[in-house]
């Protein structure tokens, strides 16, 4: 009985000691993994007109520049950015031909759903495909 009390003590002391544990990061732990599938067409390559996956945390999936891509979307996330996000119909744009090229991207990014096509039809357009690179192929000749 003794011993027992003396253990409870020095567990008790010890955690004293030691201080609280560090929270978990359950928010990432539990959070679903971001899984995009892109859909090129029309690029001029035959090489890119076709679906593509991307899996990011951890990457994976069949994208040619899985890494990359997963960095990039790291970037908008940290600055509060949806790179999936229309262009504001108040947008003045350029009109500006970028090519026939479109994307759409569909899955999960950053824990919520993703639907979203990109054309380079004008400026608006070509600069939000650039800023996705390298999720998206360069639009460029």
């Amino acid at each position: 009985m003794l011993r027992l009390a003396a253990f409870a003590v020095t567990s008790a002391l010890a955690a004293t000691v030691a201080g609280p544990l560090p929270p978990l990061p359950l928010g990432r732990l539990l959070a679903t993994p971001d899984r995009l599938t892109i859909a090129m067409a029309d690029t001029g390559n035959r090489r890119l007109d076709r679906d593509y996956r991307l899996e990011c945390g951890p990457v994976g999936g069949d994208h040619p520049e899985a890494e990359g891509a997963c960095a990039r979307l790291d970037q908008f996330a940290r600055g509060g950015k949806d790179p999936f996000a229309p262009v504001s119909k108040r947008q003045i744009c350029t009109m500006q031909h970028g090519g026939p090229a479109t994307a759409r991207i569909t899955g999960t990014w950053n824990g919520h759903k993703v639907d979203a096509t990109f054309r380079r039809t004008n400026g608006c357009e070509i600069r939000r495909w650039d800023e996705l690179e390298p999720l998206l192929p360069s639009g460029r000749s």
